[in-house]
């Protein structure tokens, strides 16, 4: 067993905890030796690469018996190979610290670099201390583009933590969603080698759908909402426009109130007639009033919201 342990890297009460738990056969027995094999060291090869996947003892243990039983881990091994190779065509660069400091305006910030060390967006290389390797040039010029138009870089590292968060929050919901209806029949049972290798072939399939899918909402909300942030501001630079501005874009505009049973209630609005054409382009001149009362209301709720939750 010692010498089993010097082999393998494992240690011999390791080895002797797989025996008990049947994940390691016994040795063989020659008079008063206990003799390993090399398919002992195999084994315990095997076992600690799928550890290092993330697989638990207990699924380690069915899949071996799974293949001991003749159906194979090939299958599962290439279906593992598949999950975790990258899921980006992008490949990682080196960059040393002088092209780091002139792609972000030759100022060295040894903090912002700590932060992006921290963040994985720079990964130090022990062998060579000036240079880094960066496995995303594109989220690494993003950031420059950022810094170029005036944020400041720990701003760019605190926007990058909020939406890693969210965007690691979509990716577990597309794993749950694709595991439920798609992946969730290999999964409840040690899966064949056929069953494994289709999973593979579902899984390089689907690849791309999680990112085609949030690319497109992205492009979406981004057009919708950067034209209401824009109306809205070009709006209010409306209000504080000079008084000999023209009157197109100064005179108020009052706003009908929504038709319907409360509409002798409902009291005028004075708004920019900018402001008016606006929602009108955007929603229609039907729905004009009715889409600025629930921007109002969904801005006063918002606010209500906030000032609960300053209160905790």
């Amino acid at each position: 067993m010692e010498d089993l342990a010097r082999h393998s890297g494992a240690t011999v009460r390791t080895i002797r905890g797989y025996q008990d738990r049947g994940l390691l056969p016994r040795p063989e027995r020659r008079g008063r030796a206990n003799v390993y094999r090399d398919t002992h060291l195999s084994r315990l090869r095997q076992i600690a690469g799928l550890l290092d996947r993330g697989y638990t003892l207990a699924s380690i243990k069915e899949l071996l018996e799974a293949w001991d039983a003749g159906r194979g881990l090939g299958g599962v091994l290439g279906l593992v190979a598949e999950v975790e190779r990258p899921w980006s065509d992008e490949e990682a660069a080196r960059m040393t610290r002088a092209e780091l400091n002139e792609k972000f305006g030759g100022t060295r910030d040894d903090a912002a670099v700590e932060d992006a060390v921290e963040l994985g967006v720079l990964v130090r290389l022990p062998e060579t201390p000036d240079e880094f390797l960066v496995p995303s040039p594109q989220e690494l010029a993003v950031a420059a583009e950022l810094h170029a138009a005036g944020v400041p870089l720990l701003a760019i590292s605190g926007h990058l933590r909020e939406l890693r968060a969210q965007v690691e929050h979509i990716a577990g919901r597309f794993l749950d969603f694709t595991t439920e209806y798609v992946f969730q029949q290999y999964l409840d049972h040690p899966p064949t080698d056929a069953e494994a290798t289709e999973a593979a072939s579902l899984v390089r399939r689907l690849r791309p759908l999680a990112q085609q899918t949030v690319d497109a909402e992205l492009a979406r909300a981004m057009r919708a909402l950067a034209t209401r942030y824009l109306r809205r501001h070009l709006g209010e630079t409306a209000i504080s426009a000079p008084a000999d501005a023209a009157p197109a874009t100064t005179s108020p505009a009052p706003v009908p109130p929504p038709p319907g049973p409360a509409a002798d209630a409902a009291e005028p609005v004075p708004l920019p007639a900018a402001t008016v054409r606006a929602v009108r382009e955007l929603v229609g001149a039907e729905h004009i009033a009715a889409f600025i009362a629930a921007a109002a209301e969904r801005e006063v709720r918002a606010r209500t919201m906030d000032a609960l939750a300053a209160r905790r």
